[in-house]
């Protein structure tokens, strides 16, 4: 992710953040304010702005965190694969998450529907780990021989929205099983010609 400042890491600033994390993913950004994030944490308010001068860069920071824990498990997740197994394991991952204890499905997401400006320093963060994970997807399927791979991250990436939202909103077992048909869906339309146009390859 671009854009990242060297971060100076404490123990107080590791609490507030912690703190912060279980509180916006459970809860919301908005309704948990600063003070009792500093409460929680055992810090002081000024201690609280040492670190973070804003609400809003904390929550960047929420954000940022969660896109470098995501990119360690991937780049772990991948070692030894690549092409179809490479798209099906993206796809177990997704299916590991949804259903999972204290599920309320994709973070980033979650905090998009919170701000509503675009080139909001959240909302950014935002689409630069979205890009991040189309990347990703669009990476894989060309490397399993997609003719269209741009196409085939998007279709990805639409199922997996789909997925964590339904998964939270409704019945986490029916949103994996439809999530696993449809990417399997994509894997077999790797060998087939006749794939929409629906996006122009980049």
């Amino acid at each position: 992710m671009t854009g990242k400042l060297p971060v100076k890491r404490s123990a107080a600033r590791e609490r507030l953040l912690s703190t912060a994390s279980r509180l916006f993913y459970s809860e919301g950004i908005s309704g948990v304010g600063v003070d009792r994030i500093v409460s929680a944490s055992n810090v002081t308010l000024a201690t609280f702005y040492r670190h973070f001068p804003s609400k809003q860069d904390l929550v960047v920071s929420y954000l940022r965190n969660i896109h470098d824990t995501l990119v360690e498990r991937a780049e772990a997740g991948a070692a030894g694969k690549e092409g179809r197994e490479l798209v099906a394991a993206i796809g177990a991952e997704v299916v590991a998450e949804v259903g999972t204890d204290g599920f309320r499905g994709c973070a980033f997401i979650n905090a998009a529907s919170e701000y509503e400006d675009p080139e909001n320093p959240v909302r950014r963060v935002v689409a630069e780990h979205r890009l991040w994970y189309f990347e990703r997807l669009r990476s894989a399927f060309a490397d399993a021989g997609h003719k269209r791979p741009g196409n085939a991250a998007r279709h990805f990436m639409m199922l997996r929205d789909g997925t964590v939202t339904a998964g939270y909103l409704d019945s986490p077992t029916a949103a994996k099983r439809t999530f696993k048909r449809g990417v399997e869906g994509l894997i077999r339309a790797i060998d087939i010609d006749h794939m929409p146009h629906d996006v122009d390859e980049a």
